[in-house]
């Protein structure tokens, strides 16, 4: 106000005067002013609450969340697909917001508009909905526009976005967007349809196009030649394709490629390419690494009046539907303009009829009459799960269209869900009329009598819980929702689930969900638990608990809950829906009892793992200093305490560890007794701060000094291989001993980490100060150091396995611990449990310098805190986006379950990489099922697998597990002359006679009379 009211003349007359302040308010209303902080605008002042947007960071990065931060956006239609757009992207982080919105809240808003309550009926969607999406991000500026869209509104955004529009409104507003450089699209959703539409102008330029960290790889040699051809190392096959363009660097010999720009390259093979020439390059002598270097692309965009009738522009997300898509691309136009004429929905065959005359123009080969029929029943539906998913992809593109980073939309993406269809009927007057209008008031009210468990309520649980309350799952007399969550609110949640706000932080997220959703709607009956879902829980989660449930939706972080609550469902024959998130990548699966596949096992990959020498003498990439550094950690204050509190409460700790073979117990039993035994008699117990820091300093010199000199004494710089090759080239950096510098901010910065942490473990407090800290260091005593000639280097994870020099330390130190003195003074120690959120615990402090002075003793490039922090705390990179998208696809399957779908080809699996606008649905996988000789049963491969003992000792599962019904797992694998051996009462054994089980084969068994019944 202030601002504008300096502008006013004061010999203003009155009449004028009004005049003015009129236009001083509109354009108060156009530069977007909002209850928010404008301070917090991460645009005004240069920097991002890494706090708040931790996850989203891995997925964006600095670079484009700060072009995000001076971008405006208008999103017209506040319904619910609205709604959702607005609730992402003011999550993302955008300059601000504006919601446009002329309408009055009426019922049907409420079966997908999340902020709209029944006392809202009758009142604006926009001016309802502020006060809740301004408290979403604090730091992104949200106001409400209740006037209609005109062109001088338009022009005030970076970003326009349509909403619940009329096809004119999106020409006309299309047309000026395109003409102004202003970044269009459109969202549409009609029931089970939906639409979207972008047009980014005529030249746009993406500045990544799919996200990934640029690939890499280490260089073994390099022709001198025309072409020069690289020849990468052989512990991994390089990832680039043929025409990409790479730099050089670190190269010893042929230094010339280290200077010059980004080079094409032609692949050759996995483990080789070619350059361009390099004859007059000097001799390649050793080293180098070889990096992706991303290029911009450039698009053009057609306005939407020219991309209605390019047909090339539609994005297929579903080969099978091609002619269903291209049919709904003329049945949305055609559906417009009967609304246009007519001012209501048509029927089914005055639409076709229309369709049937557009595609005169568009000569499109094979209609999907089918398609049109069931988009005209159903279009006057409004659905929480198509807004959650087109909204989370509509949003997405926004966040493209802002930033730069990703592929966009070009131009049309369509999207039906009519699998989910059971027959229609009407009913109106209640909360949930727009899905009565595709499903029918039967349908709703069996949604209302469900009983659902939710296991996690983090960012896909949430969006889940806002849906469930939107239809009603579970709001009915007999219904209700059951939800668990170990886990408490921390900022970092903020950004991405949104049912939590800065006030719950340290409260637990399975009650604020529930307490949120039940705002939302008012009849849902929900239960909140915070326990963890594990064998320790089934009293909780019993029998009786499952076998009262009509199903499962699981919203979890890590795949061993998976697998867990898998088993429970197989087990109590309840079906399952799951889904996932990894930044852009979504995924979603349905789980039918005696129809699809289980979840099953993961395949995992053990080339992933770091090798153990790697990690101890030859790292070459900033992962391999992180994960040692991350060891270290472990090691030092959480592994020794947890064993000296061992030491001291269990007996047999020592005979224990003693069994576990000599390089274990000697590493154990050795950090045991340092930890006991003061400094002042050759332990490492601090009994005060300063002994802390003297502990840190001598830490520091021993890694970084010491045993890099012992590692260059047994192999020196200049040693060769048996071939006559250099020792130290290709993955193999030959490393350099760093020296101790006060003023250097690594090396305090390890230090104050390491004795604040150190002191932490013994329950002596420390300080950050680090001139204090420099006092004392000035003087510790840091003993000399001679490298040993007979200290044996490992050069392989192999040669570390196959020693086994047994060391007479290991009896003195049984001595030692064994004297009552040793546990009579002692005291427990206080381990810590490495929590990568918390910037004033020192743990990310430990671990950056840590890695950081590892990287720089092998001269390989360090890491900031934040990409740290990603590779140590091992984040998963997630955006509200991609977890609006996959919560809305599992409520499509929820749709399918609840009616009882029992043909496989209703359901969906479901994967997705918003970045690059891939998308693939298919049917889920069946059960793979055999045939018992002598037998009618049907057996089929879903049930965990039993236990099974062979003749010649093969034991693939010595786990038992339950046989239910007739469902085995898909992982089960039988064998020539097995026995199998089972608890339960009828089937005792059998032994197949077949070649390995794969699909369906005939098991023969003994005699039927051999057996009980089952």
């Amino acid at each position: 106000k202030v601002k504008y009211f300096k502008l006013l003349p004061h010999n203003l007359p009155h009449p004028v005067f009004f005049l003015f302040l009129a236009w001083s308010v509109r354009l108060l209303l156009l530069e977007g002013v909002s209850p928010a902080d404008p301070s917090c605008n991460m645009s005004e002042i240069g920097e991002i609450d890494e706090g708040f947007y931790s996850r989203q960071l891995y997925v964006l990065g600095h670079d484009a969340m700060h072009r995000m931060g001076t971008a405006s956006v208008l999103i017209a239609g506040m319904r619910g697909l609205g709604i959702e757009i607005a609730k992402n992207v003011i999550l993302s982080g955008v300059k601000s917001v504006t919601i446009q919105d002329e309408g009055q809240t009426v019922w049907t808003d409420l079966s997908s508009q999340f902020f709209l309550k029944e006392a809202h009926l009758g009142q604006n969607r926009a001016t309802c909905s502020i006060q809740q999406l301004s408290a979403l991000n604090p730091r992104v500026r949200v106001f409400a526009h209740t006037g209609p869209l005109d062109d001088t509104l338009l022009l005030q955004f970076q970003v326009v976005v349509l909403t619940d529009s009329s096809l004119d409104d999106q020409k006309r507003f299309g047309e000026l967007c395109h003409l102004h450089g202003i970044k269009f699209i459109v969202a549409d959703t009609k029931g089970l349809c939906g639409q979207l539409f972008c047009d980014f102008g005529e030249e746009f330029e993406v500045l990544d196009r799919d996200g990934e960290a640029p690939e890499s790889a280490t260089i073994q040699s390099i022709s001198k030649a025309d072409p020069g051809v690289v020849l990468c190392t052989d512990e991994q096959s390089h990832k680039f394709s043929d025409g990409c363009k790479v730099s050089f660097s670190e190269v010893q010999g042929m230094t010339e490629l280290n200077s010059i720009g980004p080079v094409e390259i032609k692949y050759r093979g996995e483990y080789s390419f070619s350059i361009g020439d390099t004859s007059a390059f000097s001799e390649y002598k050793r080293g180098g690494i070889v990096t992706e270097v991303k290029q911009p692309l450039r698009l053009h965009f057609k306005p939407l009046s020219e991309a209605l009738l390019d047909t090339k522009l539609l994005v297929m997300n579903d080969f099978g539907k091609i002619s269903r898509h291209k049919t709904l691309h003329l049945a949305f136009q055609a559906l417009h303009s009967f609304v246009k004429k007519e001012q209501r929905l048509p029927d089914a065959d005055a639409l076709l009829d229309m369709v049937r005359e557009l595609n005169t123009v568009a000569k499109l080969k094979q209609l999907d009459e089918a398609a049109v029929q069931k988009l005209s029943y159903t279009a006057r539906g409004d659905l929480a799960p198509m807004n959650a998913f087109i909204g989370g992809l509509a949003a997405q593109e926004v966040i493209k269209a802002c930033s730069g980073k990703f592929m966009p939309l070009q131009q049309w993406l369509y999207f039906d869900a009519f699998e989910c269809l059971p027959e229609v009927e009407d009913q109106l007057g209640t909360r949930y009329d727009g899905q009565i209008a595709v499903f029918g008031s039967a349908f709703q009210k069996k949604l209302e009598r469900q009983k659902y468990f939710l296991v996690g309520a983090g960012a896909i649980g949430c969006e889940l819980l806002k849906n469930f309350a939107l239809i009603g799952l579970g709001a009915g007399e007999e219904g209700h929702i059951t939800v668990t969550d170990m886990d408490f609110i921390e900022k970092s949640n903020l950004n991405r689930q949104f049912l939590f706000r800065s006030q719950d932080i340290g409260k637990p997220k399975s009650e604020v969900a529930a307490k949120a959703v039940q705002e939302m709607n008012p009849q849902m009956k929900i239960t909140a638990h915070q326990n963890r879902l594990d064998p320790d829980s089934e009293a909780v989660f019993d029998y009786n608990f499952f076998m009262g449930l009509d199903g499962v939706a699981a919203a979890l972080d890590n795949v061993e809950a998976r697998i867990y609550l898998d088993q429970r469902c197989i087990q109590h024959q309840k079906p399952m829906l799951e889904g996932g998130t990894q930044g852009s990548k979504g995924h979603t699966l349905v789980v039918v009892p005696h129809l699809t596949e289980s979840y099953g096992q993961p395949k995992t990959n053990a080339n992933n793992a770091i090798p153990l020498c790697t990690l101890k003498n030859f790292p070459h990439r900033i992962e391999h200093t992180l994960q040692w550094a991350r060891d270290q950690f472990e090691g030092q204050f959480k592994q020794t305490p947890e064993n000296v509190n061992l030491f001291l409460s269990d007996e047999g700790f020592v005979e224990r560890t003693l069994g576990h073979g000599d390089a274990e117990a000697l590493e154990v039993l050795g950090g045991v007794w340092n930890s006991l035994e003061d400094i002042k008699d050759g332990g490492q117990h601090p009994t005060s701060w300063e002994d802390c820091v003297s502990w840190a300093r001598c830490k520091w010199e021993t890694v970084y000094n010491n045993d890099i000199r012992q590692l260059l004494h047994c192999l020196p710089p200049e040693k060769v291989t048996a071939t006559g090759l250099p020792f130290w080239s290709g993955s193999k950096r030959c490393p350099h001993p760093l020296t101790f510098d006060l003023k250097n901010t690594t090396h305090m910065e390890y230090v104050v980490a390491a004795a604040n942490l150190y002191g932490q473990i013994y329950g002596i407090k420390g300080t950050r100060d680090c001139t204090s800290i420099r006092e004392i260091l000035e003087k510790v005593h840091v003993p000399p150091f001679t490298p040993k000639s007979s200290v044996k280097i490992h050069v392989t994870d192999k040669e570390m396995k196959e020693a086994k020099e047994r060391d007479t330390r290991l009896e003195e130190l049984k001595g030692k611990l064994a004297s009552p003195s040793m546990k009579s003074s002692a005291k427990q120690m206080y381990p810590i449990d490495f929590e990568k959120d918390d910037d004033s615990n020192f743990h990310m402090d430990y671990i950056v310098a840590a890695s950081n002075l590892r990287a720089e003793n092998y001269d390989i490039p360090a890491a900031d805190r934040h990409k740290s922090k990603g590779i140590a705390g091992r984040i998963i990179p997630a955006i509200a986006t991609t977890t609006a998208a996959v919560a809305g696809l599992m409520c499509l399957e929820l749709y399918k379950l609840v009616q009882g779908h029992q043909n496989i080809s209703s359901y969906r699996t479901s994967y997705f990489i918003l970045a690059v606008q891939h998308y693939v649905w298919c049917q889920p996988g069946r059960p793979r099922s055999f045939e018992v000789s002598n037998s009618s049963m049907l057996f089929m491969l879903y049930e965990p697998s039993f236990k099974a003992q062979t003749q010649n000792g093969y034991q693939p599962d010595s786990k038992p597990k339950q046989l239910l019904g007739s469902h085995f797992r898909s992982s089960l694998r039988a064998y020539p002359g097995e026995l199998f051996c089972y608890p339960c009462t009828g089937l005792t054994a059998f032994s197949l006679n077949t070649s390995p089980l794969d699909g369906n084969q005939i098991l023969e068994l003994p005699s039927p009379a051999s057996h009980s019944e089952h």
